[in-house]
């Protein structure tokens, strides 16, 4: 296995042309990281490839959306109700191992909240068709092997031109923007054993 310290000098880290995050106005967001082990106690990360339609149409994320009433201002029950609408996981198979640092979105103006989860597996996943593609179960281990991370061009649709930027290679998609600064951080910490996870 590659060398944690050798894997994190690979992740690049893109941060936009603007260097001052406050002096934009951004829509805050929750996105719930959930994590389990399969039956051969191998950890997995739990992500969605969004639908086409929407500025992150096709991307790699966790789920997760914006707040609503019914939230009662808690980034928290927003990425809950989120993920339970996304991908079906239900409230009771949840574990909040803790909330993990925001992420701004330079390009798309979201502060997302991040909440690390343990989840129990449903066995089958109940994708919400006009939100989300496919439901992706990445394997922790996989995510820190020396290939995962490269550096190469991506597009946005609200973007002039493709830019060069870090990103984990994932079977033919690239995961990257505040998905990859979410994980990046992460990985190491999760291979560290930092939380408890069954």
């Amino acid at each position: 296995m590659l060398a944690l310290r050798d894997w994190q000098r690979r992740c690049i880290c893109y941060r936009g042309g603007v260097s001052d995050s406050d002096a934009i106005s951004f829509l805050d967001a929750a996105v719930l990281v959930p994590v389990f082990r399969d039956p051969a106690g191998e950890l997995r990360l739990v992500m969605i490839r969004r639908t086409a339609r929407g500025l992150h149409g096709g991307q790699l994320a966790f789920p997760g959306g914006r707040p609503e009433p019914e939230d009662d201002g808690s980034m928290l029950e927003t990425a809950i109700r989120e993920t339970g609408e996304e991908i079906g996981l239900e409230r009771d198979r949840i574990r909040i191992l803790g909330e993990l640092p925001r992420v701004d979105t330079i390009s798309t103006s979201f502060r997302i909240h991040p909440f690390l989860s343990e989840i129990d597996h449903p066995g089958e996943w109940r994708k919400e068709p006009a939100e989300v593609d496919e439901v992706l179960e990445l394997a922790v281990d996989a995510m820190l092997h020396p290939d995962a991370v490269q550096l190469g061009s991506v597009n946005a649709p609200n973007w002039t031109e493709p830019r060069r930027i870090a990103y984990f290679r994932v079977g033919e998609d690239k995961l990257w923007g505040a998905s990859f600064r979410i994980l990046r951080p992460l990985l190491t910490r999760l291979a560290a054993g930092e939380w408890a996870i069954s």
